[in-house]
């Protein structure tokens, strides 16, 4: 229990713990605080080569963003980027690094849950290794979420750990999952799901990965 004296007894900042931050017992902030999380590692080469293509448009959002490595480099584009996620110290990071690269952009703390709490909408979405961390009673509620802040023709991206190939990542997840989240029946439409890496720190050649590009119907 003394994990939660920390953060004024709710380490949590009253949210329901997620059941990654269950199984673990400890939040995400947590992750940040003795050196560098698994993940990361920079921007996704993944991320890297959609956007190189134009692949972002309008206003992005970085849903979970870490240390902001991904939304740094959207940014760095030109693009309108805001990075969200519940991890302050990795927030902190971000901020400081856009500060250092004197890159223009925005991080907030947002509970993925409840993203209409932000009160905007984006063109473009991001989720780099978050849809994965959830389970399966956490995914509709999160799907929902992501449906509040987009509009018709909005783009998802979904970059997670894959259940297909050796050596895969935690918390691994079937294409079968991601149709079933992201259907027309929850305001989407998976337009293609392709195999890819994510880099860790732990695989000197990335984890198997699915790259989904899903609209917003």
């Amino acid at each position: 229990m003394s994990s939660s004296t920390n953060h004024a007894d709710d380490p949590f900042s009253g949210r329901h713990p997620t059941s990654h931050e269950r199984m673990t017992g400890l939040p995400w902030d947590a992750s940040y605080h003795d050196g560098p999380a698994p993940w990361d590692v920079g921007p996704q080469p993944a991320i890297v080569s959609v956007a190189s293509g134009g692949g972002f448009t309008g206003a992005v959002l970085d849903a979970g963003c870490g240390t902001g490595e991904n939304a740094l480099h959207i940014a760095s584009l030109g693009l309108s980027v805001l990075g969200v996620d519940v991890a302050e110290t990795a927030l902190a990071m971000a901020r400081e690094k856009a500060a250092d690269r004197g890159i223009e952009v925005e991080f907030a703390a947002a509970d993925a849950f409840q993203l209409a709490g932000l009160e905007r909408t984006f063109e473009t979405v991001l989720d780099c290794g978050l849809f994965h961390t959830f389970d399966d009673d956490e995914r509709p509620r999160y799907v929902a979420s992501l449906a509040s802040v987009t509009e018709r023709d909005a783009t998802l991206y979904v970059l997670c750990f894959s259940d297909d190939g050796p050596d895969t990542g935690p918390h691994p997840v079937s294409q079968k999952v991601l149709r079933a989240a992201f259907n027309p029946s929850t305001g989407w439409n998976v337009a293609a799901i392709k195999p890819d890496r994510i880099q860790t720190r732990f695989h000197d050649d990335g984890a198997p990965a699915w790259f989904a590009t899903i609209k917003r119907i």
